[in-house]
This record gives structure tokens, C-alpha cells and sequence, in this order.
């Protein structure tokens, strides 16, 4: 993406003219100031989570009546994530529909838009490591709540009936192990009538370079 300089800034060149220019060249003081903003800026993830906190504690403010954090439960979290459905973008189908199960419909429904499970899954594990970031005790942390994690789950499995789609993750084949050949003891006999035995190497397995 090109940058577009800003008109007041006092880098920006607006005469036209050719040629370089002492004062549009960053001096080592600003080129370290830059690096160490650009280290300092949170992340995707942590820019998401605190965004996601403030939407949380705006709805608990504007609850009735208002709630506090340390009364905040479990029940209060699947309020919260009832509350969203509303500005959902995920078509889920009602068993009426003739479209149930259909993981591609033909034509428009009338069905509601719901949050995708997925969304509500990643909002939640944010909301829980935000509260405890923000004082929560672990112990008391309202979305990891056995209702919570039992609501998610039958989000999932309805979300998945309704849309015909697989939420479970796809197993890894593992990679036949070639079985290692046990050495090989080989006896011969010296002319004075001794005994030795001698372990020979494994061969190579296969494909190995000779």
C-alpha cells in the first residue's frame, strides 16, 4: 500500500522540485524512535482483545441494572453472546427450512443471521485471558463458566446441523515408520579351534545414500 504524506508534515516535499533534500532524510535519532514504535504497537490479536474488553464492559454499564466485574457470572457472559447474535452475519437455518443441512443454498431464506461459532469461540478465549489481565481471579473467571463452554459446544453442533458443515478438525496421518532391521551376529572359527562372534551393522534403510 503507498503511504500518503500528510500536507502539514515537514517532511513532505509539495514544490516539485528535483534533487535530494537534507531535511527529508531521517536522522539515526528518529530512524530508532520509529523501530521502537513500531516494537512497542500491539499486535492484531492484543488490538482485537482490548476492543473486545471495552465492548464487554460497555455492555455490562449499560446493563439494568448495571453490573460490576466481580459480579459478573457465567450467565451474565451467555447474555452477552445472546446480545450479539443481533449483529451476527452467518445464515443459520431453522429445521423448517428447506435449506437445512445445505452447506450451499440456491437461493435466498428468510432464516436469521446468527454469529458464526468460530467468532464466538475466539471472543470468548480473548474475554477470558482480558479479565484475567484486568485483576480477574482465575478461579472466578466467568468465561470459563461449565455453562459457557456448555453453550459454545451446542452453538457448534446446531450451527453445524443447520449449515451442513464439519467444525471437527481433520487428523493428521502419520507417516508409516520404517522398522530398523536388528543387527546381525555372524560366529566363525580361527584354526585353533576358537570361537568368535562378530555384530555386523544394520543395513541402510531405503532411499539412504549409498
Amino acid at each position: 500500500m503507498d503511504l500518503v504524506p500528510h500536507p502539514d508534515s515537514p517532511h513532505s516535499d509539495n514544490s516539485g522540485g528535483g534533487g535530494g533534500s537534507a531535511s527529508g532524510a531521517l536522522s539515526p535519532g528518529a530512524s530508532s524512535a520509529g523501530a521502537a514504535s513500531a516494537l512497542a504497537s500491539p499486535s492484531r490479536y492484543e488490538s482485537q482483545k482490548r476492543r473486545d474488553w471495552n465492548t464487554f464492559g460497555q455492555y455490562l454499564r449499560n446493563h439494568r441494572p448495571p453490573l460490576s466485574l466481580a459480579r459478573c457470572s457465567g450467565a451474565h457472559v451467555l447474555e452477552f453472546l445472546r446480545y450479539l447474535d443481533q449483529f451476527g452475519k452467518t445464515k443459520v437455518h431453522t429445521p423448517a427450512c428447506p435449506f437445512f443441512g445445505h452447506p450451499a443454498p440456491p437461493a435466498p431464506c428468510p432464516c436469521p443471521l446468527r454469529q458464526a461459532w468460530g467468532s464466538l469461540d475466539a471472543l470468548v478465549g480473548r474475554l477470558r485471558a482480558a479479565y484475567e489481565e484486568n485483576g480477574g481471579r482465575p478461579e472466578n473467571n466467568p468465561f470459563g463458566a461449565r455453562a459457557v463452554r456448555l453453550y459454545l459446544r451446542e452453538v457448534r453442533d446446531h450451527q453445524s446441523r443447520a449449515r451442513g458443515v464439519s467444525y471437527e478438525k481433520k487428523k493428521r496421518k502419520k507417516a508409516p515408520a520404517h522398522p530398523v532391521p536388528a543387527a546381525v551376529i555372524s560366529s566363525s572359527h580361527d584354526g585353533n579351534g576358537h570361537h568368535y562372534e562378530h555384530q555386523m551393522p544394520p543395513p541402510p534403510p531405503p532411499g539412504a545414500a549409498a
